[in-house]
């Protein structure tokens, strides 16, 4: 962290005096991401050990903002430590203007004109931006080559078919693999490819599309990224939405490609299935094997998707026994009950008063964390704040800025995640966390209210809160 807090303070002149940690370091990638402020400044800041990635990512961060393309600048690093901040774009992602805007099944005109102009953005990174891109510096491959192909098809078939109990013949699925991996290498790969094209790596900020998360670049086929954004699986995006969506990209991919509509749409569908195959494998490892249930939660989604392509497309090229585990698992009875949203964890969360005593655990699970907030700064000693509660805005602009808060609220994140994650993974329905401080007014009613923002943000978890302290004074 104090990597972070030097990178900020010599890129802004300024010392950091708020630190944030984002929800993004508790996904898949394993990096450690926090929002470092000072001042009216800020910044993302990104601690990652893996020495390869970061200098991919730094690399072509640089190289697409020669070409004006929408990414974040970088404005440190210190590779040796793993660590760079970059350009703090928001907290609204693609797939999270999707799911606050949509109607049931419909989509509004303004998530589609954002679709559409983040499509109309794909083909600049791959073609134009593509052109003279170091491609020496991708990890860990510099092309979605024949092995990495078949790292995403054994990915697939171990972590997802075996572990979700879908029944095949290995060799006969051998064999497909090998023609498909043939067919998709029959494709021009001399472009860039994203690699990871999906809503969650795309931030809105007034409007405007920003990418994140192409660090995994290398060379490949046009007709990966845009199957990665159009059948990302919890966005759930209608067919028609999708073939408007593939028409306006191939309309835009004009502009800088010669490629005829026939020989991209030979190989399109391919495409769309081996990265929901990869997408799969990634829910199977993260799900079934590290136990994390919300990756679980996508299964249905993609599920949905094989279905429609069953019924509706006809490949080239003959995979009958890929075909057939496609089938058994849209009508596995078996992969629906385990695909199914979990029984929720219930995390009571309290704030007290220590002259009260401590909250009554009334789960009868033995309770949980009690975090004591008395060695931090007290708003209760300052005559504006006498009369306000830890809800007020004035009270919460005032611990904010507070370093030791920050510090403190680092500390009993990492904490209670870990539980979250670790009692959903056992089947745990209750966790007790509470607050304590010397009135019960103040300081331990901003973090109860604050760890229930931040949880109710997660899938799976339902979050009540009590504040004890202010029920004794009728607030």
């Amino acid at each position: 962290m104090e990597v972070l807090k030097k990178l900020f303070d010599q890129h802004f002149r300024a010392p950091v005096d708020r630190i944030q940690p984002l929800q993004g370091q508790l996904g898949g990638s394993g990096r450690n991401i926090f929002r470092l402020s000072g001042g009216n400044r800020s910044a993302i800041g990104i601690l990652y050990p893996v020495h390869e990635e970061n200098v991919a990512f730094l690399e072509f961060s640089r190289h697409f903002r020669k070409y004006r393309l929408p990414v974040p600048e970088i404005y440190a690093e210190d590779l040796t430590h793993g660590a760079y901040i970059e350009e703090d774009l928001g907290d609204t992602t693609l797939f999270e203007y999707l799911s606050q805007n949509r109607n049931g099944e419909g989509i509004p005109s303004g998530v589609i004109d954002a679709y559409l102009n983040v499509v109309g953005l794909l083909p600049r990174f791959q073609v134009e931006a593509g052109r003279d891109l170091n491609y020496k510096v991708c990890y860990p491959r510099a092309s979605f080559d024949r092995q990495s192909i078949s790292w995403d098809l054994n990915y697939f078939k171990y972590y997802f078919l075996r572990l979700a109990g879908i029944p095949f013949n290995e060799q006969a699925l051998e064999n497909d693999f090998a023609r498909l991996t043939k067919f998709l290498l029959a494709a021009n790969h001399d472009y860039f490819l994203y690699r990871d094209f999906q809503s969650r790596n795309i931030m809105l900020r007034d409007g405007q599309p920003y990418f994140l998360d192409y660090q995994g670049g290398r060379k490949g086929a046009l007709q990966y990224d845009i199957a990665s954004l159009l059948y990302d699986a919890k966005a759930d995006l209608p067919p028609e939405v999708r073939q408007n969506l593939l028409n306006h990209y191939l309309e835009n991919l004009g502009r800088f490609a010669d490629i005829k509509h026939r020989d991209f749409m030979q190989h399109y569908y391919a495409y769309v299935y081996v990265r929901i195959m990869q997408a799969m494998g990634a829910y199977g490892f993260r799900g079934f094997y590290e136990r994390k249930p919300h990756f679980l939660q996508s299964v249905p989604y993609a599920l949905r998707n094989i279905r429609w392509l069953l019924h509706n497309v006809e490949l080239p090229v003959p995979l009958p026994s890929l075909m057939e585990a496609f089938t058994a698992m849209v009508g596995s009875e078996k992969l629906h009950n385990i695909a199914s949203e979990p029984e929720a964890l219930v995390v009571r969360i309290y704030s007290f008063s220590f002259h009260q005593g401590l909250p009554k655990d009334e789960s009868g699970h033995g309770g949980g964390f009690v975090f004591d907030c008395r060695a931090l700064p007290n708003p209760g000693r300052e005559e504006q704040y006498k009369d306000l509660t830890g809800k007020d805005a004035a009270v919460c602009e005032y611990l904010d800025r507070q370093q030791s808060v920050w510090q403190f609220w680092t500390n009993v994140l990492s904490l209670v995640d870990t539980s979250v994650s670790g009692y959903q993974r056992r089947g745990f329905n209750s966790l007790m966390v509470s607050f304590g401080c010397t009135g019960g007014q103040h300081r331990s009613v901003f973090f109860a209210e604050r760890l229930a923002k931040h949880l109710r943000e997660k899938s799976g978890v339902d979050v009540v809160v009590r504040h004890l302290g202010l029920e004794t004074l009728g607030k």
